[in-house]
């Protein structure tokens, strides 16, 4: 079992510049505690993420830390021209010698892609496409491509990937109907859902990699999201929480709701407090040994082999947030070294 974290870079407290600082204060302190790797969200013309260009900060997350790995969850691919994306995914992944992780997506919100100038109805297909040339050019040095969005005659691409063909890709899904693909292409796997419905995805997850004749040991990582405030007490933490929590929760919902749309299923909309997240089984806020009963339960019912935490979010002070990261390092991830990565029925 490992464990990583998830950050939307939402808007807190502070400044812009004092959020990247202390959010690179905060990667320095995942690398140096243990955590596996650390995965950024792309959003565009919301406070939810003031990370739009996750290229720009990751080239800064690459030199702060040695081991963690690192990389976009996800690069909204029809945003892009692929072969400047092409050169940037080589370019971070050679600067951290081979520690970047390659997620991608088309956008999960249309506002965002259609506020650029796209149609979201095209979105699919212009990601489909864009994501074959970037695989495409990240294995060969002369790209030729026709396609319907993009055509390439022998286009030079001096500039290679540290990992070959190209680095580790990763997928957001949202339901069990979703993972095929991504079982079929050795491609890890993250979702936001409950207990329940998170366990149908990993359990197809694996009944896919199976039936492709792969073994069990190397199952790709398949990782559940969870905010997770750490500190002396239960209640203390609850503190925390309840007031880190609501303004995350407007920034997320902030443009729907400006532009009177609605999200692409009821499910998508966070509940409106943390201790009806907590209830869900999707956050947890509490000393160690809750937090340590609350992972323990996430894998056994969500049959997940990885953890991402959200351990900085809304109105949460930078201190608050690295007394999470320490107390989770020092006192819940030691209790999981060695753990069993296929969890019983």
């Amino acid at each position: 079992m490992q464990f990583g974290v998830f950050d939307h870079m939402d808007r807190g407290q502070g400044s812009l510049a004092e959020l990247y600082e202390s959010r690179l204060q905060l990667a320095e302190a995942y690398d140096r505690t243990g955590f596996y790797g650390y995965h950024v969200a792309e959003h565009h013309a919301t406070p939810l993420g003031v990370a739009p260009s996750p290229s720009v900060f990751l080239s800064a997350v690459a030199q702060r830390t040695k081991r963690l790995r690192f990389g976009p969850l996800v690069y909204l691919l029809p945003m892009y021209h692929p072969i400047r994306l092409i050169d940037e995914i080589c370019m971070l992944d050679q600067m951290s010698g081979g520690r970047f992780m390659l997620g991608v997506g088309r956008g999960i919100s249309p506002v965002e892609v259609g506020l650029w100038g796209l149609d979201p109805q095209t979105a699919p297909a212009m990601y489909q496409e864009a994501l074959e040339v970037i695989l495409q050019g990240l294995a060969t040095r002369e790209l030729t491509f026709q396609g319907k969005f993009y055509q390439f005659d022998r286009m030079p691409l001096e500039l290679e990937p540290f990992q070959r063909p190209h680095p580790p890709l990763w997928y957001g899904v949202a339901r069990a109907e979703a993972v095929d693909w991504c079982a079929e292409h050795s491609v890890n796997i993250v979702t936001n859902l409950p207990p329940e419905p998170m366990r149908a995805v990993t359990d197809r997850y694996r009944a896919v990699w199976a039936a492709r004749g792969h073994s069990p040991e190397t199952l790709p990582k398949m990782a559940g999201t969870r905010h997770v405030v750490i500190a002396g007490t239960d209640q203390e933490a609850l503190e925390i929480a309840r007031r880190g929590y609501p303004r995350w929760r407007e920034s997320f919902l902030k443009l729907w709701i400006d532009r009177s749309t609605l999200l692409p299923s009821p499910a998508a909309i966070p509940p409106e407090s943390f201790d009806e997240l907590q209830a869900q089984g999707r956050g947890i806020a509490g000393a160690p040994g809750t937090v340590r009963d609350f992972v323990r339960r996430g894998i056994e019912q969500g049959g997940v082999n990885y953890m991402l935490c959200r351990f900085a979010f809304g109105d949460m002070l930078a201190e608050e947030s690295r007394q999470s990261v320490d107390l989770f390092a020092a006192e819940v991830m030691p209790a999981f070294v060695g753990a069993a990565t296929v969890p019983a029925q």
